[in-house]
């Protein structure tokens, strides 16, 4: 075909040659109206607003304490000059921490203490012969005891200087007048005990920062740690990667130990408890780990996944026969079908969590609530999607069953069931799935499982390393139950087209 034929076919049917302007336009009009919905929602919404005044540093040092744990010793100074290191009663060191990151000059002073100790009772005589309160033998009344002064010695420990390594570029030096902060190449100094405000002798560098002008001053470290300088005090956060004492805490008869050496104890005959094993003795220990509390996680975890396969397998069996009533083309009944199919929307339209709620009001916290919520929601989903599904079936399989005299219920099962059960059984793994991620949420408001135990490690804002361990396990179980869904529908499919 030369240009000359092809000018007269443009001529006569121009459409076929010039796309018409609407069609040309639609994408540029279409990216052009994306843009623009982007741009009102960047102004709506003020994302410029919240980027910018958000606060990046408290969201870094969330994220880092899901990995990490903090040791917090505190500095004191007192009046007479000493100072007392004091770690908190659940540091992860254990009793009578002495870390090799905290160097002290330690020394020993006697110090005369003055207290009040009571004496032996001595005996009053009643001004009359008639005494209404009889003598008692704590001293109230007649006799009466009375406290005197007592004075006596006292030996203790104290620190005349204390040295915190948080790295090898930055440091803490602390002594009773003066605390010496070096973090890369820059130091500051800042006096201590005085009667004054507190100041440093240098203008304070980006990392450390003085909200209130003579209060304490904050330092910032980074992944490192952070530290407060105050009058009398200073306050030590040293952060460690890692989750501290995760299988056996301070208390345990393995605390501190190697895994080599604890194999070596539970292979020992030799035992640490006379009332049990070593291996059970170790096993105790990691399940009742009072502070990350595998064996009530794990038991939470499982009461999940009961909680999403009950749930499911309910609804399941609820909305099999329910969907064959709601179809049209099964069931004939006007009213059956527009009944059921509101009925499904009214279940789904109620979102899983408010029907944990109302659930949870109705039997309490627990994983009845859970299943029922699942158990609602789904049997509407479920019925929506079954009923579809059986709407647009073919017709011939069905039509070829009846023409051979077969009852209604043998056409269903030969005609009908053959075409949807793959569907059916794939849309049910799939919200299976679905379900344990679901659980974990409605459990955050009362309904039982794995989901409330993460709330309130969430609530404590202090036990993240526990919250990063729940989430860890819940995607572990989700990436498993994924998995399994897929290959079990792969191999239905797959059977079914054969």
């Amino acid at each position: 075909m030369n240009t000359i034929d092809m000018e007269a076919i443009a001529g006569r049917y121009p459409d076929l040659v010039t796309e018409p302007l609407g069609k040309r336009l639609r994408m540029p009009l279409i990216a052009l109206g994306g843009l623009l919905y982007l741009t009102f929602a960047y102004w709506f919404f003020g994302i410029g607003t919240v980027f910018t005044n958000g606060n990046w540093t408290i969201a870094g040092s969330y994220l880092a304490d899901w990995v990490s744990y903090e040791e917090r010793p505190d500095i004191k100074i007192r009046p007479d000059g000493h100072m007392t290191v004091t770690f908190p009663n659940n540091s992860a060191l254990g009793a009578n921490p002495n870390p090799q990151w905290l160097k002290k000059a330690e020394s020993s002073i006697t110090r005369m203490e003055t207290a009040l100790e009571p004496t032996a009772p001595t005996e009053e005589k009643p001004k009359s012969g008639f005494n209404f309160m009889a003598p008692t033998e704590s001293g109230e009344g007649n006799p009466t005891a009375i406290a005197q002064p007592q004075t006596r010695e006292v030996t203790e420990t104290v620190v005349s200087r204390a040295l915190v390594e948080f790295s090898s570029t930055t440091s803490i030096e602390v002594t009773p007048t003066l605390a010496i902060v070096k973090h890369g190449a820059e130091e500051m100094e800042v006096p201590l005990m005085g009667t004054g405000p507190l100041a440093a002798k240098q203008p304070l560098p980006d990392w450390a920062n003085q909200p209130n002008a003579g209060k304490k001053i904050i330092m910032s470290f980074g992944f490192a740690g952070w530290a407060e300088i105050d009058t009398d005090r200073v306050r030590i956060r040293k952060r460690f990667l890692g989750w501290e004492n995760f299988f056996f805490d301070t208390n345990s008869l393995f605390f501190d130990k190697s895994a080599s050496e604890v194999i070596s104890l539970i292979l020992s005959d030799e035992r640490l408890d006379p009332k049990m094993s070593n291996f059970a003795r170790a096993a105790d220990d990691i399940l009742y780990n009072p502070s990350w509390q595998h064996l009530d996680v794990w038991t939470k975890l499982l009461q999940t996944i009961v909680m999403a396969f009950v749930g499911t397998v309910l609804a399941v069996l609820i909305a099999f026969p329910l969907s064959f009533l709601a179809a049209r083309n099964i069931t004939s009944s006007r009213l059956a079908n527009q009944g059921l199919k509101r009925l499904f929307d009214f279940l789904r339209s109620v979102d899983m969590l408010i029907w944990a709620l109302f659930f949870t009001r109705a039997f309490g916290p627990g994983p009845l609530a859970g299943i029922s919520a699942i158990f609602f929601t789904d049997t509407g989903t479920f019925g929506k999607l079954y009923s579809e599904a059986l709407e647009n079936i073919d017709n011939k399989p069905r039509e070829g069953v009846a023409s051979v005299g077969a009852p209604p219920i043998t056409v269903q099962r030969f005609g009908v069931l053959p075409q949807v059960l793959p569907v059916f059984a794939s849309q049910a793994l799939y919200f299976w799935e679905s379900n344990t991620r679901s659980a974990t949420i409605i459990g955050a408001v009362g309904a039982g499982g794995i989901g409330l135990k993460l709330w309130e490690a969430m609530r404590t804002n202090s036990d993240w390393e526990n919250v990063a361990y729940m989430v860890v396990l819940i995607l572990l179980v989700v990436y498993i139950f994924d998995t399994a869904s897929n290959m079990l529908r792969s191999r239905l499919i797959g059977s079914a087209s054969r």
